[in-house]
């Protein structure tokens, strides 16, 4: 680690970053992000302009143009003329730009209800490229073409030119094609078709789930209300199966990779059995540059054993398994291979296999040619451009724990660059060539910054520094630090003070946590990544904690994985640290400590809350896992195995267990129609809470999922606030 990027972020927890005094409170409404003004300003859909060195983003009524080799900018096109275009084709006009691709510098496309509307800025035209069936979902455009693959109910299409042909559908509805919540959206899984690169196929999930069981959710918007089930694999219950079909656009026909194989069995310790895999999960599935291969990376039940498959889209046939990762916890595999520009001989791989998620270049046979990043940190994302070859950009928070920088790494000399030194949170955007960056970042001081860099003539020019829009507002200071917990393991925090703090009171303090894996609350971002809502606890008077335990991300393995077969200990342990360095603080009233977090976060509010009795006077929490054995197969099983082989685990996490230890004040929400953490959840907790006569609140949200969006958000943030003043 750098050490004066170290001493740097030590001296901003020290001296934290002072907002000056104003009148003004955030507001609930405020604090719900109901107000667009109380957001750094942006430079809207930024994006590179493919093919070019020139960028673009729109405003409210223009889209913009720049490059990186001049800072003139330029008039595209006006909102009103994009209306005249739209007005001669027969399409509705719109009040503003809507989500633009462009596909050169004299044209871009969007999404126009049902179609696609291709801009031509050469001669001012629009024209309809491709519409399909407006009942459409789970829509897949092939940039180049335009065509769409859709599902429309359990059946898949593609729509060419306003065609429509049908790839597959089946009889049965319980047997999906092409849907997006193949595997429950585990291991990088965001969509189910996959268009070649040439265009020439399309692959897709094929999920049959007629041995899942159905879970009755009710709907209660119909005269009488009505039983709306769906398919939810719970723990050591029958999963889907899935198989990968290729359909060939050229002649119609639709092949199945040949995935049914066996894998030789890995022995981890408590292995539940010593016969064969069968492979369970096809995840990360890419295709080859030149469209002769798609790679899998297939997972046997346990996601203990991984194998990159290899197979012939023309026959489906396993061409070889090019690498293996085992592990006595888990393999989560999450990126596919990057291949490095359009060359199929060689790719990059990301892996966690020495401890850390790192980079290894790879020739398409499976022989590694070496490992292209190392050491005590993570690669959080890897960047290839287009037309680079030589080298590759990634995401790293190599120089601290909670920033993520981006690198740039020579494959030839392996040589690592440090391309954003400004600490903070960087999302940065790459140009074909590889040679121009468009960086946006935030760090606990600096609302945004969009940053220009011209990397061949070491070049950069600020696009935008956004003022603090929070500047007419009264906040309390935040601060970001570490504790360690009893294994001297830094663990990071962040504390938000009340408004006009004084230090000679004691407060009550609310503990906002997550505390599950693919989570860093506590980050060197904004306001520490801490929102508008914890902020506007702090407005109450409350002091607001929120602390990182093991089993969050981007720490390593080790740090990750202390959590596998025993959720709610290790994490427990830490924030249990962090409760006992709140209670030395002279102005924390240790009498009143309250506990709030959501999902994973409302099991930890439980947890903390059952196991801890006594210490916590109120608890606020979501959408709670109560019992893990009611958790779906994928999530679940990664980190606690089957039920059937840890029963102990699964006793030691059931939260109904601890019930007859409660004390204080206890509010559980719920969604009805939550897809995620169904409601038996919290239902067989209210259940616990009768039978040992143990009073607690609880309240639904009717219509929602996981989680409440939208107006009604105002109304859960409001609750929970008025919880905590009138118990806390």
């Amino acid at each position: 680690m750098n050490s004066k990027k170290l001493i740097s972020l030590l001296l901003l927890a020290v001296f934290p970053f002072f907002l000056p005094a104003q009148s003004r409170l955030l507001t609930i409404e405020d604090a719900t992000n109901l107000n667009p003004r109380l957001s750094p300003a942006n430079l809207s859909q930024l994006q590179w302009i493919p093919g070019s060195t020139h960028f673009a983003y729109v405003t409210r009524d223009a889209i913009i143009t720049g490059s990186s080799e001049h800072t003139v900018r330029d008039t595209l096109i006006r909102l009103r003329e994009m209306n005249r275009m739209l007005l001669s084709i027969r399409q509705d006009t719109l009040l503003r730009f809507p989500s633009l691709t462009f596909r050169d510098f004299t044209g871009f496309y969007f999404i126009h209800k049902n179609h696609i509307i291709g801009c031509d800025l050469s001669d001012h035209t629009a024209r309809v490229e491709n519409e399909w069936n407006e009942k459409a979902e789970n829509i897949d455009i092939f940039d180049s073409t335009r065509w769409v693959a859709y599902t429309i109910e359990n059946a898949l299409y593609y729509s060419q030119n306003g065609k429509e042909v049908r790839v597959v559908t089946d009889p049965d509805p319980a047997i999906l094609f092409g849907s997006g919540r193949v595997h429950r959206n585990e291991f990088g899984i965001s969509k189910g078709t996959f268009w070649s690169p040439k265009g020439n196929y399309l692959a897709f999930y094929r999920m049959d789930e007629r041995g899942v069981a159905s879970y009755p959710l009710v709907d209660i918007t119909t005269r009488i209300a009505t039983v709306k089930p769906v398919k939810y694999p719970m723990a050591g219950s029958e999963s889907h199966k899935v198989t990968l079909g290729v359909m060939n656009l050229r002649t119609g026909a639709v092949i199945y990779l040949h995935t049914d194989t066996v894998m030789i069995p890995f022995q981890k310790e408590n292995a539940r059995t010593s016969a064969p895999d069968t492979i369970e999960y096809l995840t990360n599935v890419t295709w080859s540059p030149d469209e002769k291969w798609i790679y899998i990376a297939v997972l046997n039940r346990d996601q203990n054993h991984m194998q990159l498959n290899a197979y012939d889209c023309r026959t489906g046939r396993l061409v070889k398994t090019l690498f293996e990762e085992t592990s006595q916890k888990y393999v989560e595999p999450m990126n596919g291979p990057c291949f490095i520009g359009k060359d199929p001989s060689r790719f990059i791989w990301q892996s966690r296999r020495d401890g850390f998620n790192h980079l290894y270049l790879y020739s398409s046979d499976g022989t590694l040619i070496k490992q292209l990043t190392s050491g005590p940190w993570e690669v959080t994302q890897l960047l290839s451009p287009n037309g680079s070859v030589n080298s590759v950009y990634f995401l790293a928070n190599r120089e601290h724990p909670i920033d993520n920088q981006l690198f740039s790494i020579s494959l030839t000399s392996g040589q690592i660059q440090l391309e954003t030194p400004e600490p903070g949170i960087h999302n940065p955007k790459i140009s074909d060539d590889g040679l121009h960056i468009i960086d946006t970042y935030s760090n606990l001081t600096t609302p945004r910054t969009i940053v220009l860099k011209n990397i061949r003539k070491n070049k950069t020019e600020i696009l935008l520094s956004a003022e603090n829009p929070l500047k007419d507002y009264k906040l309390g200071t935040t601060t970001i630090f570490t504790i360690s917990n009893r294994n001297q393991i830094p663990l990071y925090s962040r504390l938000i003070k009340p408004v006009d703090f004084d230090s000679t009171k004691k407060y009550p303090v609310i503990i906002y946590v997550y505390g599950g894996p693919h989570s860093q609350m506590v980050t060197n971002s904004w306001l520490g990544g801490g929102g508008l809502f914890l902020n506007h606890l702090a407005t109450k008077g409350f002091l607001v904690f929120t602390l990182d335990n093991r089993g969050t991300s981007n720490r390593g393995n080790d740090f990750e994985q202390a959590i596998f077969r025993n959720l709610g200990v290790a994490e427990l342990e830490d924030q249990m640290a962090g409760v006992e360095y709140l209670k030395s603080l002279p102005y924390v009233d240790s009498t009143r400590i309250g506990i709030n977090g959501w999902s994973y976060g409302g099991f930890m509010t439980l947890t903390m809350m059952l196991k801890n009795p006594g210490t916590f006077r109120v608890a606020v929490c979501g959408g709670p896992v109560v019992d893990w054995k009611y958790y779906e197969i994928m999530y679940g099983e990664r980190y606690m195995d089957m039920p059937q082989d840890n029963p102990e685990g699964y006793r030691n996490a059931a939260l109904i267990n601890y019930v007859k230890d409660l004390t204080g004040k206890v509010l559980i929400i719920h969604d009805d129609q939550d897809e995620t953490v169904v409601p038996q959840n919290s239902l067989v907790f209210l259940k616990k809470c009768v039978d040992e006569g143990k009073p607690v609140d609880f309240f639904l949200y009717p219509g929602h999922e996981h989680n409440v969006r939208g107006k009604d958000r105002v109304h859960l943030n409001k609750k929970m606030v008025q919880y905590f003043e009138d118990y806390l």
